[in-house]
């Protein structure tokens, strides 16, 4: 249905976005610089209902592959089962020109991608992936990573993939929580690239959480359009980048702080904009309305916007673990409207720790 290229100059891919595409995975291996062979990396779920498409297709390609399963939830993304890969990569023969695929969600794809970067120095990577979340962020940019025990993804590499498929198809057998975690994601794009977007969420919110394949293309290509012009600026994060952060400072603490169980991803996310929204409008730099629009459309999609039971302090001391946090500084990503965001270093804690408690209070 579309194609949007990633423009890196000579590390340049496309994300291919359709609904039967799993099988021409094979032949975009054949037909480039590759060694016939592949590790899929996957998990038991998403490769019982997709895996065959996939694995037919590189078969009838002439590749030879091996299937690697990595357990359920984001404790999979660790130097642990990184080296079972490494293994499974040793035992294949896999060359540097052997491809690893990422099947899977964004757990899938951080974990593969960082061992495709790290494996004999770096080994090409197609990312494929069969969620929401995924398909709109995680699988596009480069990042990789797996976490450690006292944060997370701050062990990882840049590693762009060669290509990105997304089969909208895989949608269709998501549970709904998976869905709506991915929703959380889609409107973060939707405040930071532009109000035509947020609005077309607003007006199609019953028709996204009904799967409607047209509607839900339009918010996967919108998403992925917004985010390959922003790595295509910068790829390593050094500036403009960082405001695909948005929520993103609270919703890692929020994680950390319980113990990955609690929030799927986009859920924290969702709790994360809240939270950095309120802290805008705190600093007078967006409406109150503006932050009341967002709550709306998160609602709507059945999003929990507050963190209730947590604890306020600890979450605070959290932050200054993210990436983002320079010299002790922690790099807030802000909106003052929809499209218009910006990073700030000059949050002071009282206003933090005001919404944060709030947040924690389930206001």
């Amino acid at each position: 249905m579309y194609t949007i290229t990633v423009d890196l100059g000579a590390a340049s891919y496309e994300i291919f976005i359709g609904t039967d595409n799993l099988r021409g995975v094979g032949s975009f291996i054949a037909g480039g610089k590759f060694t016939p062979k592949a590790l899929v990396v996957t998990q038991e779920k998403i490769f019982s209902t997709h895996g065959q498409t996939l694995t037919d297709g590189l078969t009838a390609a002439g590749i030879a592959y091996a299937v690697s399963t990595i357990p359920d939830g984001e404790t999979s993304k660790s130097l642990r089962e990184a080296e079972k890969l490494y293994t499974r990569a040793i035992e294949f023969a896999l060359d540097r020109k052997s491809v690893v695929i990422a099947f899977g969600g964004g757990v899938v794809g951080d974990l593969a991608g960082f061992v495709a970067a790290t494996y004999l120095r770096g080994v090409p990577l197609i990312q494929i992936p069969t969620t929401l979340l995924a398909q709109v962020d995680s699988s596009v940019g480069g990042k990789t990573a797996v976490n450690h025990a006292l944060g997370k993804n701050l062990i990882g590499a840049f590693h762009q993939p060669r290509a990105v498929f997304i089969d909208l198809s895989c949608l269709a057998t998501l549970p709904e929580r998976e869905i709506l975690s991915g929703l959380g994601e889609v409107v973060k794009y939707g405040v930071i690239s532009d109000e035509k977007f947020f609005a077309y969420l607003e007006d199609n919110a019953d028709k996204i959480l009904r799967r409607d394949t047209e509607t839900l293309a339009h918010a996967v290509k919108g998403s992925c359009e917004f985010k390959a012009a922003v790595v295509a600026a910068d790829e390593r994060e050094s500036g403009l980048r960082r405001i695909l952060n948005f929520g993103h400072t609270l919703a890692h603490a929020v994680e950390e702080q319980t113990a990955y169980g609690k929030f799927r991803h986009g859920e924290a996310v969702a709790i994360g904009m809240v939270g950095a929204a309120r802290i805008s409008r705190e600093l007078g730099m967006t409406s109150a309305d503006n932050v009341e629009r967002l709550e709306k459309l998160l609602h709507r999609f059945g999003m929990v916007t507050t963190c209730a039971g947590l604890d306020a302090d600890k979450l605070y001391r959290v932050t200054f673990r993210d990436k983002k946090t320079v010299g002790g500084v922690v790099n807030w990503v802000l909106m003052r409207g929809f499209g218009n965001v910006e990073i700030r270093g000059d949050v002071s804690a009282a206003v933090v720790k005001k919404i944060f408690v709030e947040l924690c209070d389930g206001k």
